[in-house]
C-alpha cells in the first residue's frame, strides 16, 4: 500500500456519444469466483495443501517470534509485506457480512466454501494476534523499510517487528473493529463450526470491552502506522460498529443499549456520510442500526435509531444523486472520492445500498430523499452499474479487476505478482535488486493476481496500466471485501429470501460448473484462420429508442501467432470500444501487439440497430 504522491500525465479520453451505458450481461458467477480467489494470493503464513493460488509459497515464518507471540498467518493489505491490523480486520468484517446476507446465493454457486474459507484464514490470525484480553497486536512489519524494497514475500528481508496495543497504549479503534470482525465471523461459524463460533465471540466481548474501558486511537500507540492506515475518524464509530455486530452475534440488549444511549454523543445520530470504509465506519453503522429498527427491535430507543436510520437515507440518496449533498462521480458514471485506491469506495458503498434495498424491500417500504420517494429497486440498480464499470462497461472499456474479460490490468502494483514465482525461480530477490529487475520492467505481470480489484481510474475515468502508478494500479483485500455479497446477490438474484429475518448461514456445497452463454456467429466472417463470433449482451431504451450493447469475440483458430489485424466494420453507428481505429479499417487496441495460437480478444459497441457487419480485411500469421 504505497501513499507517496506522484503526479501522473495522462491525455484526456473523450466519450464518442452521450448515451447512457448499458447495464452488461457479465458473468457474475465468474467474477465472484475471481473476487474470492485474491485473497488466496494475499495469504501470509505456511499455505494449505488446497491452496488455489499456486505461485504462492510460504511467507512471513517467524512474525511475532521476537515478541515472543505466533504471528504467523493472515493477510498482506495490498502490493506490498505488512500486515496492518486495521484493514485486515475489516476486510474480515465485510466478507463476513456478505456471508451473513448472502450466504444461500454463495451456497447456490459453490463458493460458500471458499468465502468461508477466505474469513477463517482471517480470523485463525486474529485469534494469535489477541493473546490476552487487553492485549491486541495490530501490526507486523514496518511500511517505510518495506516500501524501501521490492521483494516477493518468500524473500522479504525487511524489519518484522510486531506492534501492540494495550491499557497503556490504548487504540479503540483497532480493538472496536477486531471486535465486530470477531462478532460477524462468529454468525458465519454458528451453524457449521459452534465451538470456532464460540472462541471468536469470546475473544469479540474481551476486545469489545477493551475498546471501550480504554479509550484511545491506535495509531498514537502504533505511531508506525500513521502514514499509511491513519484512523482520521477516531475511534467513536469503530465503537458503535462493533456494538452493531455484537448485538447481531449475541441479541444481548447490552449492546442495543448502547447503541440507543451513545448514538448521540458519539455520532451516530448526528454524522450524514458520503463515504464508508475501513476508516469512516459511521455509515455502516447506520444502516445496521436501521435494520434493526425495521425488524422492530428498536423498542423505547426508537427515536434514537430513527435518527441513524435517517443518516442511513442520507447516504442512500447521495450516492443515487438525490439527496441534498451527493458524491461526485466520473463522466462514465463511477463514484469518485479520491485519486488514490478509489475503488475502496465504489465497492463499500455499492454493497451498503444493495443490502438496504434488500431491507427496505422486505419491509414493503421506499427510501425517502429530499429528490421524493425512491424504489427499493433503485439502489439495487445503481449498485448494479457501479459494478458493471467495474467489470468492464466503461469508457475504456476496461475491466478493473485482474483476469476477468480480455482487457485488464497488467502491470499491477504488486510485489508478489510482478516477480517471477519462488516455486519457478527460487533465486533470492535482493531489497533493491527486485526494484532494478522487477519493478521497472514494462512488460505484463509473470503471475497473474486473478480477482484482485486494482485502484481505478481517475475522475475523467482516465487509467494508466502502469506498474509504479500504484494510486491506480493498486490492489486491496478490502476492495474486494464487499464484492462477495455484491457478486453472489448479482449472481444468485434475491430468492424471496427475508433480508430482516434471523440469518442461518448455510453449510457449503460443491460448485456447479456455470452455464455457457449461448454464442451466436456473426453474420460476415470466411476467414478460417480467424473466427469472430457476436452476441448480444444487453438492451434499453432511451428517449424512445432501443439500444443494444454488442460483444464481438475475434479468435485466433491458426497454430501460429496473428499480428497486424485489420477488421472491417460496417453498418455501426455508435461508438466502439476496445479496438483502435486506422483509417477505414479497425486494429488490435493500443495493450495488445498480436494473439497467441488460440487466444481472443473481445471489442464492444452500442447502436439502435442489429449487429455490425465484422470481417477481416487482413491479417499476418508469422
Amino acid at each position: 500500500m504505497e501513499k507517496f504522491v506522484r503526479l501522473i500525465s495522462m491525455a484526456p479520453f473523450f466519450l464518442l456519444l452521450c448515451l447512457p451505458f448499458a447495464l452488461a450481461g457479465h458473468d457474475y458467477g465468474q467474477a465472484l469466483s475471481k473476487s474470492i480467489l485474491f485473497f488466496e494470493a494475499q495469504r501470509s503464513g505456511y499455505l494449505p495443501h488446497n491452496q488455489r493460488v499456486t505461485w504462492r509459497s510460504n511467507s512471513g515464518l517467524n512474525d511475532g517470534k521476537a515478541s515472543g507471540v505466533d504471528l504467523v498467518g493472515g493477510y498482506y493489505d495490498a502490493g506490498d509485506n505488512v500486515k496492518f491490523g486495521l484493514p485486515m480486520a475489516f476486510t474480515i468484517t465485510m466478507m463476513s457480512w456478505s456471508i451473513i446476507e448472502y450466504g444461500n446465493q454463495l451456497g447456490s454457486s459453490g463458493e460458500l466454501g471458499h468465502a468461508m474459507n477466505a474469513v477463517k484464514w482471517g480470523t485463525d490470525y486474529l485469534i494469535k494476534a489477541h493473546p490476552q484480553p487487553d492485549v491486541l497486536y495490530g501490526e507486523v512489519g514496518d511500511g517505510n523499510t518495506d516500501h524501501y524494497c521490492w521483494q516477493r514475500p518468500e524473500d522479504m528481508t525487511t524489519d518484522r517487528r510486531a506492534y501492540k496495543i494495550d491499557p497503556s497504549n490504548p487504540g479503540s479503534d483497532l480493538a472496536g473493529e477486531t471486535a465486530a470482525a470477531m462478532a460477524a465471523a462468529s454468525i458465519v461459524f454458528r451453524r457449521s463450526n459452534p465451538s470456532y463460533a464460540n472462541e471468536l465471540l469470546t475473544h469479540a466481548r474481551q476486545l469489545f470491552d477493551f475498546a471501550d474501558r480504554y479509550r484511545g486511537k491506535y495509531d498514537s500507540s502504533i505511531t508506525v502506522a500513521q502514514k499509511y492506515y491513519r484512523s482520521v475518524s477516531g475511534y467513536n464509530d469503530e465503537l458503535l460498529w462493533a456494538a452493531a455486530w455484537m448485538y447481531q452475534a449475541t441479541n444481548n440488549q447490552y449492546y442495543l443499549n448502547y447503541l440507543g444511549n451513545n448514538g448521540d454523543s458519539m455520532g451516530g445520530t448526528g454524522w450524514g456520510m458520503t463515504e464508508f470504509g475501513w476508516d469512516v465506519k459511521y455509515a455502516g453503522v447506520q444502516t445496521l442500526v436501521a435494520k434493526f429498527l425495521m425488524q422492530g427491535k428498536a423498542g423505547h430507543h426508537a427515536p434514537v435509531f430513527e435518527k441513524y436510520q435517517q443518516k442511513a437515507e442520507y447516504f442512500m440518496c447521495s450516492c443515487l444523486g438525490k439527496g441534498s449533498r451527493n458524491v461526485q462521480k466520473t463522466p462514465g458514471g463511477l463514484i469518485f472520492r479520491q485519486r488514490w485506491n478509489n475503488m475502496q469506495f465504489v465497492t463499500s458503498a455499492s454493497f451498503l445500498t444493495t443490502v438496504y434495498s434488500d431491507y427496505l424491500a422486505s419491509a414493503g417500504r421506499n427510501l425517502n430523499c429530499a429528490a421524493g420517494n425512491v424504489a427499493p429497486t433503485q439502489l439495487l440498480a445503481f449498485a448494479k452499474s457501479q459494478v458493471d464499470y467495474i467489470l468492464g462497461d466503461n469508457p475504456r472499456a476496461t475491466s478493473y479487476m485482474v483476469g476477468y474479460g480480455n482487457n485488464y490490468p497488467r502491470q499491477v502494483h504488486h510485489r508478489g505478482s510482478s516477480i517471477v514465482s519462488y516455486k519457478v525461480d527460487p533465486t533470492f530477490v535482493t531489497c533493491r535488486g527486485g526494484y532494478a529487475t522487477w519493478f521497472s520492467r514494462k512488460g505484463s505481470d509473470p503471475n497473474l493476481l486473478t480477482g484482485a480489484i486494482v485502484g481505478g481510474p481517475d475522475a475523467y475515468d482516465n487509467f494508466a496500466d502502469e506498474r509504479d502508478n500504484y494510486e491506480q494500479t493498486e490492489p486491496a483485500t478490502y476492495n474486494n471485501a464487499p464484492l462477495l455479497g455484491l457478486l453472489a446477490r448479482l449472481s444468485g438474484g434475491h430468492g424471496g429470501y427475508n433480508q430482516l429475518l434471523p440469518v442461518v448461514v448455510p453449510a457449503p456445497i460443491e460448485k456447479k460448473p456455470a452455464p455457457q452463454p449461448k454464442i451466436t456467429p456473426a453474420p460476415a466472417s470466411t476467414s478460417a484462420p480467424v473466427a469472430i463470433l457476436q452476441k448480444t449482451t444487453a438492451t434499453w431504451i432511451a428517449k424512445g429508442k432501443t439500444y443494444y450493447r454488442y460483444s464481438t469475440i475475434v479468435t485466433n483458430k491458426s497454430a501460429k501467432e496473428l499480428k497486424d489485424i485489420k477488421l472491417s466494420i460496417s453498418k455501426l453507428y455508435g461508438p466502439l470500444w476496445g479496438l483502435t481505429k486506422s483509417g477505414n479499417f479497425y486494429a488490435f487496441p493500443s495493450w495488445i501487439t498480436s494473439l497467441a495460437a488460440g487466444k481472443s480478444l473481445e471489442f464492444v459497441y452500442v447502436h439502435s440497430a442489429s449487429a455490425a457487419d465484422v470481417s477481416v480485411s487482413s491479417y499476418t500469421l508469422a
